[in-house]
C-alpha cells in the first residue's frame, strides 16, 4: 500500500513540476522571485525535452510501482500519461523540439516583461 501511494505522490509531483515549468514564468510576471525557482526548473525541463532523456522521476515511480507489485512502463511520463492524452499518435522527436522551443519563447517574453516592470519600479518598490 505504501509503495502504490508513493508511487502516485511521484506522479502528482511530477505532473505539478511540469505545469510549474510551463507556467512558472506567470508567477515571475506576478513576483520576480520566483525566477530563482522557476529559472532551473525552466532550463531542466527544456534540457529534458530537448536531449531525449528521461526525467529522474520516471525511474522512481516505476521503482514504487514495482515494490507494489504493479507494472512499470517504459518510456518517460510525457510519452506514459501525457502524450496519450494530450498529443496525437506518432509524436516524433521534431515535435518535442518545436515543444521546447515554444516553451523557451513564451518564458523568454515573460522573463522580459517581468524585467522591464520590475525595473519601472521605484526603487523603494522593489522586492
Amino acid at each position: 500500500m505504501l509503495p502504490h501511494f508513493a508511487a502516485n505522490a511521484v506522479v502528482v509531483f511530477h505532473l505539478g513540476f511540469i505545469l510549474f515549468v510551463i507556467f512558472g514564468g506567470w508567477l515571475v510576471l506576478y513576483r520576480l522571485r520566483w525566477a530563482w525557482l522557476h529559472a532551473p526548473a525552466w532550463a531542466w525541463g527544456v534540457w529534458i525535452e530537448v536531449s531525449h532523456r528521461i526525467c529522474p522521476l520516471t525511474p522512481l515511480e516505476n521503482h514504487f510501482r514495482a515494490l507494489a507489485g504493479e507494472a512499470g512502463y517504459n518510456g518517460g511520463f510525457i510519452d506514459h500519461y501525457l502524450i496519450p492524452v494530450i498529443y496525437p499518435p506518432g509524436l516524433q522527436p521534431q515535435h518535442q523540439i518545436a515543444m521546447a522551443v515554444v516553451l523557451l519563447g513564451m518564458n523568454a517574453a515573460l522573463y522580459i516583461a517581468a524585467f522591464i516592470r520590475y525595473r519601472r519600479r521605484p526603487a523603494n518598490f522593489r522586492e
